[in-house]
């Protein structure tokens, strides 16, 4: 390990691991874990390279804005650049790709713009041009920009020479999308040795290379049809890709159904615990068929392009419950304590000492203080889920209210959240938080606010006590809860 000056100096050095259980018997099938960059995936190495290289040129200027289609991890790689260097981001994106990818770039600082599905890759990366065009934004071009392929001939290729220099490599199998991981690589492994095969793969319904056609200009590929491996196979064949086809750098297509992809994500992580994403297990796919047909001892690698964490919103996800399943539940019926089945025994006051006062009166104070001096107040824990969702009410009404955190630093002088506890569950009668009080009246917690918003009842006490909101807001509040809790009463 070693100090780093910058996140970017993690960029790349990604581990190969032999896997124990998915190969072959005979045969060493390798898989290089791209998961392993900082942002999660192997666009990290393309994103530096490409902002770097425009900073050398003078294209890109200091402040300028960067625009880029992706979807996703493209995006996010260049997010995480760009907020090391100080540059805005703004990532077009087609709707249908995953809702986690979003959320990170978003997380990152860029600003996400969608596009409609139905125009596809080909729809996202116009947008792009369009707006680079109409703002003066810095284009990446992926696709095109040889700063992608470059960087994988200087750092990919070479930590896989690396990787081998004792045993010879007999494939190396990769999907394509930009294609800068496949010229870039499989130009630097032939060089080094002409041996060793280059198998693409690519979806089986969505044969663009397998079909043999050529790609139209400006248009959609006539053999794209919409696949589940996001990041794979745009709907056309980019530059990049179509200039390693051309330099005779591939020695083989095969085709991947989806249904393999999907299932073979999920072997790698219950069979070999790794974790990667939809575009994983349809290389992994390619790669075990390139491996059953390989001579024994062979040496396969398989490039792992991300992590499967950006893939909850996907079919991998589908069939991952949230709440315990039938086995669960018995597990945890089969000990006595801590179950869900169970109702939960509030624990009994203590019993106030004969020298003790029975009010606390600076605390008390305090909650008055707090009651007087604003309309909206709740009083809640800072990590607690219920607290989050009812907070996200209150701001989506646009409502400017108090919290008091029970749990916060302000709260700590003097043991005051503590001491707040019982003031609070003899004003509401209740003792959990969080509590919500509006004109200095208790209305309950999150379960009671959202009850009052959906019968409009909460409505109408914030108009007497002259609070401003968006009376028109149309919310769903039980989509503010946290997934698992869901199906938990509030």
């Amino acid at each position: 390990m070693a100090r780093h000056d910058s996140i970017l100096d993690t960029i790349g050095h990604t581990p190969t691991v032999r896997l124990g259980r998915l190969a072959p018997p005979g045969v060493h099938l390798h898989v290089k874990l791209e998961a392993f960059n900082p942002m999660g995936s192997v666009k990290d190495r393309m994103a530096l390279a490409v902002i770097e290289q425009a900073e050398r040129s003078g294209a890109l200027r200091p402040g300028q804005t960067v625009i880029e289609a992706t979807s996703g991890n493209t995006g996010i790689g260049l997010a995480m650049v760009c907020a090391r260097k100080g540059y805005p981001l703004v990532v077009t994106m087609a709707e249908n790709f995953s809702l986690e990818r979003r959320r990170l770039l978003r997380f990152l600082g860029a600003r996400v713009v969608l596009t409609p599905a139905a125009e596809k890759g080909s729809g996202m990366l116009a947008k792009a041009v369009e707006l680079a065009e109409t703002h003066g934004y810095f284009l990446c071009r992926q696709f095109e920009n040889e700063a992608n392929a470059e960087a994988h001939s200087r750092t990919t290729a070479r930590e896989i020479l690396d990787d081998f220099t004792d045993v010879p490599l007999h494939a190396w199998v990769t999907g394509f999308g930009t294609g800068g991981t496949l010229k870039g690589v499989s130009r630097t492994l032939k060089a080094a040795d002409p041996g060793i095969r280059v198998v693409v793969a690519e979806p089986a319904n969505a044969p663009l290379l397998g079909s043999g056609e050529a790609q139209p200009p400006g248009a959609s590929h006539p053999r794209f049809r919409p696949h589940p491996m996001q990041g794979w196979s745009p709907d056309f064949l980019s530059p990049l890709t179509q200039q390693a086809i051309a330099a005779g750098l591939v020695d083989e297509v095969l085709p991947v159904a989806g249904e393999a992809a999907l299932r073979l994500a999920r072997e790698l992580a219950r069979r070999e615990g790794i974790f990667a994403g939809i575009s994983g297990g349809a290389t992994l796919a390619a790669a075990l068929e390139v491996a059953r047909r390989a001579p024994r001892g062979s040496h396969i690698l398989c490039m792992l392009p991300d992590t499967g964490e950006r893939y909850q919103s996907t079919p991998l996800f589908a069939d991952i419950e949230d709440e315990m399943n039938e086995t669960e539940l018995a597990l945890s019926c089969s000990t006595p304590g801590y179950r869900f089945d169970r109702p939960v025994q509030a624990p009994a006051p203590a019993a106030a000492r004969a020298d003790e006062p029975l009010r606390d009166s600076s605390a008390e104070a305090f909650v008055d203080a707090c009651l007087t001096g604003s309309p909206v107040v709740m009083f809640g824990l800072a990590w607690c889920e219920f607290g989050w969702s009812a907070c996200k009410l209150l701001a989506r009404l646009g409502i400017d209210y108090r919290s008091v955190e029970l749990d916060g630093q302000a709260c700590q002088v003097d043991d005051l959240g503590v001491r707040l506890r019982p003031v609070l569950a003899r004003r509401t009668g209740a003792t959990t938080l969080p509590q919500v009080f509006i004109g200095g009246e208790s209305l309950g917690g999150c379960g009671e606010l959202f009850a009052a918003w959906r019968d409009g009842s909460l409505a109408r006490r914030l108009a007497a006590c002259g609070v401003v909101f968006d009376a028109g807001a149309e919310i769903d509040p039980e989509a503010l809860l946290p997934a698992w809790l869901h199906a938990r009463a509030v």
